[in-house]
């Protein structure tokens, strides 16, 4: 019997074709609606393979129903969805799909600060809803950001590709890290420096950060009381790095000019979202790396990821590597 292998979302046939071929399998019938847990955890029981979103929900009820389970390819770089210590005392290969988004989520993250800088969604409105009755010199008026300071928060290799489209704009490059990017600063002229200095000296502070225990809620109300009030403030790594009450209020209280935001802490969110109600505020469905090429890409990785752990092989981008010593 054919090795059987389950998606969590419908994907395009050709995406899918060799695995198709080789292997049983089957799919959640929608695109963008997430599969049932009850489904979920039925399908988990009788499948080899899992191929999961970054909204599905793998923790240890899911993995311990997987009695033939060999490896989750999860559908994102951030794997934070997945309980790695229970996959890993399963015996489970978790994997990802680190750099193929590297520059599509570059692209978005500096094309969502440039959007809430310059107040490009407000302004398309503004037009759209009929409002634009004549020129004044200040409507609209946004921010500036060529020769202003960009402060990374995650200095990873997305956190990176922003810092070279900052440089192109003029911009001074402040960043925090767990680690020093030696390299990244001889590169590009990027200056490391405490997170305190970094809130307090960055006119758009741009968090790209993994959620650990330790990373979440790093924006507290009292971090946002440090930045510039007239900073903006830039979210495309994850929503619970946030504290979004915190920033509701650091928004509403104009102590921060503005927020890009492309997650948030629960999503999908809803339209009641008392973020949404702030016209500061630019709010995307955490489409990071939704470019056509890019999300191809990385179901294809998820593909030979789960090929490879069904051959015998070792996949290309393993989490928990320390299953392939055993």
């Amino acid at each position: 019997m054919k090795p059987y292998i389950y998606i969590t979302r419908k994907l395009p046939e050709d995406t899918i074709a060799e695995i198709s071929q080789q292997f049983e399998v089957n799919l959640w019938e929608h695109s963008d609606i997430p599969v049932p847990r009850d489904i979920l955890l039925n399908e988990a029981k009788k499948a080899d393979a899992l191929i999961t979103m970054l909204s599905d929900k793998i923790d240890e009820e899911v993995l311990a129903a997987g009695k033939a389970l060999k490896v989750v390819a999860n559908l994102a770089v951030g794997f934070d969805n997945v309980d790695l210590e229970a996959a890993t005392r399963n015996g489970i290969i978790v994997t990802n799909t680190p750099d193929v988004l590297t520059e599509t989520t570059a692209d978005l993250t500096f094309a969502l600060l440039m959007t809430t800088a310059r107040r490009i969604v407000e302004a398309a409105e503004y037009v759209k809803s009929g409002k634009w009755e004549g020129w004044s010199p200040y409507l609209l008026a946004g921010h500036d950001i060529y020769g202003k300071t960009i402060g990374i928060f995650g200095m990873g290799k997305i956190g990176e590709a922003v810092a070279r489209r900052a440089a192109g704009f003029g911009m001074e490059i402040l960043y925090h890290n767990r680690s020093r990017k030696i390299a990244a600063e001889q590169e590009i002229g990027a200056v490391y420096c405490s997170f305190e200095e970094l809130v307090e000296k960055a006119d758009f502070v741009v968090s790209l950060a993994p959620l650990t225990s330790e990373t979440r809620h790093t924006f507290t109300a009292e971090i946002f009381s440090r930045m510039k009030k007239s900073a903006i403030f830039i979210n495309a790594g994850r929503g619970p790095v946030v504290d979004e009450r915190a920033l509701y209020e650091a928004l509403k209280n104009h102590e921060i000019s503005g927020a890009g935001l492309d997650v948030f802490e629960k999503e999908p969110i809803s339209s009641g979202h008392q973020l949404l109600q702030l016209p500061n505020v630019t709010a995307l469905p955490h489409i990071g790396s939704a470019s056509t090429d890019t999300r191809t890409a990385m179901i294809r990785l998820c593909c030979a990821n789960v090929k490879a752990v069904l051959t015998g092989d070792h996949p290309k981008t393993i989490v928990n590597k320390e299953l392939l010593h055993k």
